[in-house]
């Protein structure tokens, strides 16, 4: 289907307008922070592979990034090591239990399988080419910046309080250790891990993170080449078998496009070769998705005619 900004923006509208005020789902609350960002925030935006934007609600309002940094993270480490050497040394299946399973890693002989659940995020982060966390650290950060917009920072206040709680990441990083699966000192790359998912970004920069995969590593806005276009099939791949944790099944059965999801309330889609798809809500389900963020971005890419599944 061929758009313009009329009928992006007529999509955009109608999808804000019918489910801003769903009800359904909770903060999370195992993150102090995020418990207390308020629940009736709805924001959404596409970008166009041409540069495009549209947008809706509370679109600029920064909220925790949170697993959606692992596409970031996973991007860079493609970058520096190639598909190969990830596909090795961290996986490609989804685990079919939670985001932060430890029985995953020892169903698996200590193998993450996804850099999108917690195991292989951290795998994934120790891969990335640095002399020492800081440096790992600086270069997600900027690639966060390039991927999506350079008004991405770390919140001290999300940092604080995802350190302080972050004990069954420091577990998991070991066990990687102890298996094999970890690539540089475990602490430094929980650490940074921490930290990316601490950054804030807005619904604009989101569907730009979107735009920029669906443009085969070319950044729309700044029309800066980003990533290899030969990086970009395995991140989407990556995303469609484990971006919304354990509802990334139904996702693609229902949605049919790739996306990630955080905790913080976010969810990005790409269609591939046109726009990418972002919205923002906090209540989550119980699969960690947002509630009113799943049904905006459905909507959107059902209005709009985009399914990758579909042969039409």
């Amino acid at each position: 289907m061929k758009f313009n900004a009329r009928t992006i923006r007529e999509a955009v509208t109608r999808a804000h307008s019918d489910y801003a005020v769903l009800e359904g789902g909770k903060n999370a609350d195992y993150i102090p922070f995020l418990a207390g960002v308020p629940s009736s925030l709805v924001a959404v935006a596409v970008v166009t592979h041409d540069g495009q934007i549209v947008s809706c609600g509370d679109s600029e309002y920064r909220f925790a990034i949170e697993s959606i940094s692992k596409v970031c993270s996973l991007a860079l480490a493609l970058e520096d090591v190639g598909t190969d050497v990830l596909h090795e040394k961290v996986g490609a299946d989804p685990t079919g239990l939670p985001f932060n399973s430890v029985l995953a890693l020892e169903l698996h002989n200590g193998k993450p399988l996804s850099p999108l659940v917690n195991a292989g995020a951290m795998s994934t982060v120790s891969l990335i080419d640095a002399i020492d966390k800081e440096e790992r650290w600086q270069r997600i950060l900027t690639m966060q910046r390039n991927l999506a917009g350079k008004g991405i920072a770390l919140s001290d206040d999300v940092n604080q309080s995802e350190q302080s709680t972050n004990f069954h990441n420091r577990a998991i990083a070991w066990l990687l250790y102890s298996s094999g699966a970890m690539y540089s000192d475990p602490m430094d790359a929980c650490d940074v891990y921490t930290r990316q998912c601490s950054t804030l970004i807005n619904t604009i920069e989101l569907a730009t993170l979107g735009a920029t995969l669906a443009s085969g590593g070319i950044n729309p806005l700044s029309r800066q080449r980003i990533l290899k276009k030969e990086n970009v099939p395995p991140i989407l791949a990556e995303m469609m078998m484990e971006g919304l944790y354990g509802s990334s099944g139904d996702w693609a059965y229902s949605v049919g496009l790739p996306g990630k999801s955080g905790v913080g309330g976010g969810i990005v889609a790409v269609v591939p070769g046109v726009m990418g798809i972002a919205a923002f809500s906090p209540p989550l389900d119980e699969a960690g998705n947002s509630v009113r963020g799943q049904k905006i971005v459905a909507s959107v890419a059902k209005e709009l005619g985009y399914n990758l599944f579909d042969c039409n």
